[in-house]
This record gives structure tokens, sequence and C-alpha cells, in this order.
């Protein structure tokens, strides 16, 4: 399951800065989001803060807050509903040195108080009953661990701290490091196990995460074949499907929906193989196949993958098991849980990620979250610097401008390895971008393994929409986007499109108009509307849209010069219907009318309906 986001660390002030770069040291996942009119440097800046912490409470991200408590307590009491499903908020003084839990403390809260607490030399006031008293919660286990029928926690802790006495069996070590009441004889009892819990009522079960699944099956196999198969297999061993702490196969399945689906079913994490790796552990497989072998290069994969994932170490628990479609072989870790870093390889992640024209105000919440999902960033430097608040801790690979398939074969042989790597563009992606190279080079089949990556497309506000709402709306009606770069496509193309939407009279934008090369292309295009339109027709010229040295000014067609523009220009142009219109201060902002101003007026009392297109 994927996690609801990176930790934010959240500062008001410049002088909380500095503790919470410390914080970040120790958690390098985390994003600093800082007051955009009082801090200097932050990940993310937001200008009103109760909105903002409510929208990460809500989101379920945890929230480490340098900053005072009240603050934290003010904005998030409109929206605290169950105690099961709050995220963690904890609240910091500036200088570090109070650390409290303010919200979900047995969901991480008070674990992280002690983090901090350690790391800046800090106390953490923690005043839940259990931790008070024995320094653990006992309905907070650690990473990799289930507490069976966490109901039953509350009445356990409170038998504890009336005097009754414990005595823990043998495997739940961490729970040695607590000041339980602990005594060989006493009547309650914590137990860990991977088997189906038997009834007590004295008892409370931990689920150590330490089984993996090894799995095997048919191209389009169902996922419920699969998923009943493993099922039937845990029962065969009584096995709690809640001890599946790690899916494996072999790399040639990473792109298998059904084994994703098997991975969500048990919200444990899929790891995969290559044929080779599975191939050495041949000598040590109770069911070899020579048909197995011929297909795949290894001589079994449920198995092989069970034992490529416990080691040199390791058995099968259950040897391979089969369906019609399906295998599945059970492996048991000799020590604790599944925990990172895991053997084997996730399934590759490609996001094409669009940035929008340059301000971050206009990069969407899921650009950012699937950029906070990657371990790799690949794109052209000034991407890169665009995106720089977000790249902590991320590799880069920066390219220069004009190799853009260079870019995206470097982009998809990093996630054909099993990363989660984000290629940055700006605007939208599939506007003159780099989504349609992508799939352009996987509908070639050069490498098998690219077509098994996981490629999702991410929009971005593109030029032509801020150059527009810069404008005013001069794309309201009909309208159509021309490239006037004649290094892909020959001038001769360019000009039939250029002359076909003159005469279909569309509102036009124009991408590349020139460059150091290119001088004369945007006059032609002129020229050639001006047979179809009026000189006085409104043309939008937007420069830098979203950055420093922003500009956005409007002229008459006939004015319109390749000598104003420049790669970073956008240009959009009015049909022969396009309007200026003065605004606020006297400003010019153009306009496409729609035909309203044709409609019949609504008389009085009658019901408006909306248009046949807006239904």
């Amino acid at each position: 399951m994927e996690p609801l986001g990176r930790p934010v660390i959240f500062i008001l002030t410049e002088s909380a800065r500095g503790t919470a770069l410390k914080v970040r040291e120790s958690i390098p996942s985390a994003e600093i989001h800082g007051a955009s009119r009082r801090v200097s440097e932050a990940d993310v800046f937001f200008d009103r803060a109760a909105p903002h912490l409510r929208g990460l409470y809500l989101g379920g991200r945890e929230i480490i807050g340098v900053c005072a408590a009240g603050i934290l307590i003010r904005a998030l009491g409109p929206v605290l509903s169950k105690k099961t499903a709050e995220p963690s908020v904890v609240a910091l003084s500036e200088d570090g040195k109070v650390i409290v839990p303010l919200l979900g403390g047995h969901r991480g809260a008070n674990r992280r108080a002690r983090e901090l607490a350690a790391l800046l030399d800090g106390a953490a006031a923690i005043t839940t009953a259990g931790d008070t008293h024995y320094g653990i919660a006992l309905d907070d286990p650690p990473e990799g661990y289930v507490l069976d029928r966490p109901e039953r926690a509350k009445e356990f802790t409170a038998r504890l701290l009336a005097g009754e006495r414990v005595r823990i069996e043998a495997g739940a070590g961490w729970l040695h490091e607590a000041s339980l009441p602990a005594n060989p004889g006493g009547p309650l009892c914590i137990k860990e196990r991977i088997f189906r819990p038997e009834e007590d009522p004295d008892a409370l079960v931990y689920i150590p995460r330490k089984v993996v699944i090894g799995a095997g099956c048919e191209r389009g196999a169902a996922p419920e074949e699969v998923v009943e198969l493993v099922h039937r297999s845990l029962e065969s061993l009584n096995i709690d499907p809640r001890a599946v702490g790690l899916i494996a196969s072999i790399d040639l399945k990473s792109d298998e929906p059904a084994l994703h689906h098997l991975a969500e079913m048990f919200d444990a994490p899929a790891r995969f193989f290559a044929p080779h790796v599975l191939e050495t552990e041949s000598p040590r497989l109770a069911n070899p196949s020579e048909v197995v072998f011929r297909e795949t290069g290894c001589h079994g994969v449920a198995e092989g993958a069970v034992l490529a994932a416990l080691g040199p170490e390791g058995a099968l628990a259950l040897e391979k098991r089969k369906s019609r479609r399906a295998t599945c072989a059970i492996g048991i870790r000799a020590e604790g849980p599944w925990l990172p870093p895991l053997p084997g390889n996730p399934q590759g992640n490609l996001f094409v990620v669009g940035l929008g024209p340059g301000d971050a105000a206009w990069r969407t919440a899921e650009a950012e979250a699937l950029i906070a999902r990657s371990t790799d960033l690949v794109g052209y430097r000034l991407y890169l610097d665009m995106a720089a608040p977000l790249s902590n801790g991320k590799r880069l690979h920066p390219y220069e401008l004009g190799k853009e398939e260079v870019r995206v074969r470097a982009a998809l042989d990093l996630a054909k390895e099993g990363r989660s790597v984000a290629l940055l563009c700006s605007g939208d992606p599939g506007i003159y971008a780099m989504a349609g190279l992508v799939y352009e080079c996987l509908g070639r089949e050069e490498d098998p393994a690219w077509r098994r990556v996981h490629v999702q497309v991410s929009p971005g506000v593109s030029a032509l929409q801020a150059a527009a709402a810069r404008a005013g709306a001069p794309l309201g009606h009909d309208f159509c986007a021309i490239s006037l770069s004649d290094l892909l496509t020959p001038w001769e193309v360019i000009e039939r499109r250029i002359l076909a939407a003159a005469r279909g009279d569309f509102n036009i934008a124009f991408y590349n108009p020139a460059s150091a090369r290119r001088k004369t292309q945007l006059d032609r295009a002129r020229d050639i509307l001006l047979e179809h339109r009026p000189p006085d027709t409104p043309a939008v010229l937007a420069r830098n849209l979203g950055r420093p040295g922003e500009s956005v000014s409007i002229v008459e067609l006939s004015a319109l010069s390749s000598k104003n523009v420049d790669m970073l220009t956008v240009v959009l142009v009015g049909s022969s219907e396009a309007r200026i219109v003065r605004g606020e201060g006297g400003a010019a902002r153009v306009y496409a009318p729609r035909g309203y101003a044709q409609k019949p007026p609504l008389k009085p009392g009658a019901q408006a309906t909306a248009p046949e297109d807006a239904r």
C-alpha cells in the first residue's frame, strides 16, 4: 500500500527553520512547509496556516509542527473525528527542547516524540497512560507487527495499571525493553505468533509479518484465482493471513495485474527477481520444472522466489501448490518481520509529470505527490531547477535541451531497474512534451523490460492555459494549437495546418514561435492569417509564464512579429470574433465570444437550463 504522503515539518517563522532542518536530517523524506511571508526557504510555501494544516491532516499526512501547540490545536480542532483514524501530530518548541505528541499518540506520535527528544536533546511530554507507566503503547506495535483484536488493548492496559502481572511468551523480544510488570505466573499474557490465534480473553497477540508468498501465474490469470490459491495454502499451515509481509515472483511478471492485486489484498509489498537469480536456487527446489525453465529461464518461480527472498539459510515452509493457472509456495523468516531494505526489486514506475509553466502555485497536488514518491528525477536542467524544492534526497539526472529521446530512454532504463522515476516536463506532458515520446518508445518494443514498467502521466497547467488566463479568455471558443518548429515536422505540413485553422476561423495557440535559427515562421503564419481575418485581430504574446521576468502583451495581428518572441514565448491569436475589453485599471483583456449574446433573455420566473455540452 502506498504511503499517504511524506511527513510534513510545519514552520511559521524563520527562527524555527534551524530546528526544522535538524529534524529533516533524521527524516530525509520529510518536507518543510513554511509560511510564505515569514520564511525564506521551504519545500512548500503556504499563505494561510489553518486551512493548510487541515488539508494535511485530512490527507493523512504526519505533521511535526515547530510552533506553539495551541496553533495546531486551534487549526485542527474543527476536523478531529475518530481517534483510530488520526495521523500523528507532534508539536516542538522552536529550540527543540520540548516535544509534545498532540494527536495519534498510538499511531506513531509517541514514538516520533521519543525519537525527536533523543535527536534534539529535548524532553518528550508523553501523557498517555500506557506510555507513561511502561514506556510503550500496547496498541501501537513497531513496524512489521499487527495487533490481533486491538479493541482489547485498552482493557488489557487498564488491568495492568490495576496491578495485574503479565507473562511475556518467547518471541515478543521487542516488549522486553518496556517496563511492563512481568511475572512468569501472571494471569495476563502477551504472545507473538504467525498462526491463527486461539481465543484467549487474557492475552494480547502480536502477529509479525514474517511470511513470504512466492507466486507465479499465467499471463492474464484471474486475480481471484491467485488470491484463493494463496489463502488455501496459508490455511493448510494454519498461518494467519496478516502474517504475510512480502509477495515475491519473477521480474517477467512485474507487470502482472493478478500479482499486484494479491499484494494489495495482503497489504504487502511485491518484489521481483531476475530469472538468473531464481535459477541459482534450482538445487534447493522441491519441484524443479523443465517446462518452466523453457518459458522463463529458471526451473521454478514460486519456490525459487521464496528461497531467493529468504537467502541461503532459508527453507520452504510449503512446497509449490498449483491451481489451473497459478502457483504458490510459502516461506517464513527466522528473524523478525519483513522491513526495508527488502530483497528483489519492486515494479518500476515512470511518472511523466507536468510541472506547469513555472509558478509552484500552478503545480498540481498529484504532480507533487508523484515527485515525492520518486527516487529519481530526469529532465532538462531548467525543469529540475523548477522542481528543486521537491528534490531533497532524490537522484537527479539533468540533460541539455534537444536530447528528448535520450531523456526518455534514460528514464525507462532507470524504471526497469525497479526505481520510481519522474520524467519532468514544463506545462502539460501531453502537449508538445514527453508523454507522446514515452509511448512511442514503448511502441517500438526495443526493450521488453520497458513494457513492464508502470507508466503514469500526470497533467499540468499548459502554457496555452496560463497565457489565456493571464490575457483574459482568448480560448473561450473553439481553438487549436500549432507548433511552428520544423525540426520534427516539415514546414509544408505546418503551413497547411495554419491555413486550415485560418479558414476554419479558429482561435490559435502557437508554440515554438521562433528560435535562434528560426526567424521567419511566425511572420509567415501572420501573413496567412491576415488573408482570413481583420488586421486588428488581437494577438497575445506571453513570455516566461510563472517565472521571473514574466510578460504578457496584447498587439494587433498586423503588428505581430518574430522579432518580439523567442522559445519561451507562447502566442495566442484570436479568431475574427475575438474582442478586447477594458477591465480593472483600464487593462486590456482578450475574450472569444461564444454566442451567449444571441440567446433569448430568460423570462421572469423561468428556470435556466444548462447548455447541452455542460450536462
